[in-house]
């Protein structure tokens, strides 16, 4: 089969990942680079650079679109591929508003346009063997989970704009990892949010404690923050512990995978890839990129379905706006099956 040619809209500090990541799949080749600033998109090596998505459309024809530009800009450009037939993935968060990610997903539905979140933080390797390692069944049927990625990193300094956003860390990484919660015990009934902002040199919040109802009955705690300054603090991992009628599962420092049974606790470490491209801050979510990006292309492939669909994200995205709104009401518990665009 020959590569699928693609077009990437943005050349900010996830971009340059994102498309090294690409090179790494023999089945997509990058085509053309979109930025309103063509010479910052230059810096990626890419021959055709544009300063305008439309010319860029017409001219190149891609096979598909991948958007990793600030989320404001995200409705527009999924709107234009889908009025001209283009297959979209689009970072996460899908949109600044729960009535345009869903507004996104009926456009392309309507247009029958593939559209997918690139999600990547289910597609780190310690996540996915959790995930295994519950699925195995050893520690029974699990009743509660905490999911824990907490730390003092200058998210910051090498993402300046976070710092004048208004919603800042549950849409950051709040996202994932409420992702993440979906993943590995399925669709929330009602969730509980309270949020702080302990840096004063920010408009949103850096901390915030969500509690899921799984209709699988499973109660599920996330808690996030990057103001948190801790002894085992290890950006950026995530530790997650399940806890289950038989045992537990724990994710620990340094890709640590514990099973904890009647007959003892059986341990392993599940380090991720090794990308020279990567940076070593962020090697370990860099590294998820990669299988994240290799699903997906199967998938407009029509060889598997992907995880990620813009309807399956929209699930995550109603939990994002719902922890908002919670969170806005003092903690108030919010139903799903109740929360509207």
């Amino acid at each position: 089969m020959r590569p699928l040619r693609f077009a990437l809209f943005g050349a900010g500090f996830w971009a340059r990942y994102q498309l090294a990541a690409w090179r790494e799949l023999p089945g997509a080749e990058c085509v053309a680079v979109y930025n309103r600033t063509p010479a910052k998109a230059r810096a990626l090596g890419v021959a055709s650079v544009y300063g305008d998505p439309e010319e860029l459309l017409e001219r190149e024809k891609p096979d598909f679109i991948d958007v990793v530009t600030d989320v404001s800009t995200h409705p527009d450009f999924v709107r234009l591929a889908a009025e001209r037939g283009v297959p979209v993935i689009c970072q996460k968060p899908m949109a600044p508003g729960l009535e345009k990610a869903e507004t996104m997903v009926r456009a392309c539905r309507a247009a029958r346009v593939p559209f997918f979140i690139h999600e990547n933080w289910r597609w780190q390797t310690p996540i996915r063997e959790l995930r295994r390692e519950l699925d195995r069944g050893r520690i029974g049927r699990p009743f509660r989970a905490r999911i824990q990625f907490c730390s003092s990193f200058p998210v910051c300094d090498n993402q300046p704009f976070l710092r004048d956003l208004e919603r800042f860390i549950l849409t950051d990484v709040g996202s994932h990892h409420l992702d993440v919660a979906r993943f590995l015990f399925g669709e929330a009934e009602t969730l509980t949010c309270r949020t702080h902002r302990v840096r004063r040199d920010i408009r949103g919040e850096d901390a915030a404690t969500v509690m899921l109802g799984m209709a699988s009955g499973v109660t599920v705690v996330v808690e996030l923050s990057y103001a948190s300054r801790l002894r085992d603090e290890r950006f950026p991992e995530t530790y997650i512990t399940v806890e289950g009628e038989e045992g537990s599962l724990e994710l620990s420092r340094d890709y640590g995978l514990h099973v904890t049974t009647r007959e003892g606790v059986f341990s392993r470490r599940c380090p991720p890839p090794r990308y020279a491209w990567a940076d070593p801050a962020y090697d370990l979510v860099h590294a998820s990129i990669v299988p994240c990006n290799a699903n997906l292309l199967s998938a407009l492939r029509g060889e598997c379905p992907a995880e990620t669909s813009g309807e399956d994200n929209l699930q995550t995205a109603r939990l994002v706006f719902a922890a908002y709104d919670s969170a806005g009401q003092g903690g108030e518990t919010q139903r799903l099956s109740e929360v509207k665009g």
